[in-house]
């Protein structure tokens, strides 16, 4: 295994344990999220310092408005996704989550006039099958409004990274660097203010360990993870990118089944091989990565 797909390997990974890092940190979402964009913010021009790389404010300027709209979009993506792990398993938020590539399908035709072909409607239908076997509804001992919010959280984090995504493909002539740091910024000055307004922050208990989760959510989770990975996409192939993405949400999965004895019943094992298998293919139509 060649250093491209061992750092492509190591971001997947990391991306596949934040679900357990955000549960161990008893702080609002928002505040999260917008941590989260501004020390991954930090971190990356740090490491633009570092390796002599500068950003392009050229070519910056000529995509702003995209830029600061993805960007938005996707700070309140990671709202919506840390909302999701606080009412169901990880495992069931991240599956909801990797709905993106299939709502980026069905909007593809109307926004890009792209045919919807015969695999594509069969993505969309093994991934509906799927979240209607996630959701529990079949289950007989389903209680309903927790799991279910859990999995609206989920879909609706899923929605808002397809935007990210649409968004994504109109922009021009952009580094994905640049792209990265731009909405990692917006996204930190969009929700600090916005965090602010609707949180009562003066009852949070602060103590060095959740302080140092926070760092590692922002450091490890967001600078790191995303350096990894825009550094290794250039040896890769896009087929190798499509495929091992797949090793994130497999990996939140296994990660809490172990660290955080989450039972997953049959019927959301099945749901799950769906929705994973149906956004597998899917990507290498759309060849797009969705990342946390």
């Amino acid at each position: 295994m060649n250093k491209s797909k061992l750092e492509f390997l190591a971001a997947m990974l990391i991306f596949g344990t934040i679900g357990l890092f955000r549960r161990s940190i008893p702080f609002p979402s928002s505040l999260i999220a917008a941590s989260r964009g501004f020390i991954g913010t930090l971190f990356l021009l740090i490491f633009l310092k570092m390796t002599h790389q500068k950003l392009s404010w050229t070519k910056i300027k000529k995509n702003l408005l995209p830029l600061i709209i993805s960007g938005t979009l996707m700070g309140f993506n990671w709202i919506l996704l840390f909302e999701s792990y606080n009412y169901t398993s990880v495992a069931v938020s991240t599956v909801c989550y990797y709905m993106a590539p299939i709502f980026v399908i069905l909007a593809a035709p109307v926004l890009f006039q792209e045919p919807l072909t015969k695999k594509k409607v069969i993505c969309s239908l093994a991934a509906l099958a799927g979240i209607l076997l996630v959701s529990g509804i079949f289950d007989t001992a389903f209680t309903g409004f927790q799991e279910m919010k859990g999995v609206v959280f989920g879909l609706s984090a899923a929605i808002l990274y397809a935007s990210v995504i649409l968004i994504n493909k109109k922009l021009t002539d952009i580094e994905a660097f640049d792209r990265t740091v731009l909405q990692l910024g917006t996204s930190a000055l969009v929700l600090f203010p916005y965090t602010f307004m609707i949180e009562n922050l003066t009852s949070l208990e602060l103590n060095g360990t959740v302080l140092l989760l926070l760092f590692i959510t922002g450091i490890v989770h967001t600078g790191v993870a995303y350096a990894l990975y825009f550094h290794s996409i250039k040896g890769l192939k896009t087929e190798t990118i499509a495929v091992y993405s797949y090793i994130d949400p497999m990996s939140a999965i296994l990660f809490s089944a172990i660290f955080l004895q989450e039972n997953i019943p049959f019927n959301e094992i099945i749901g799950m091989i769906l929705i994973l298998g149906a956004a597998l293919l899917s990507e290498f139509q759309i060849k797009t990565k969705t990342m946390k």
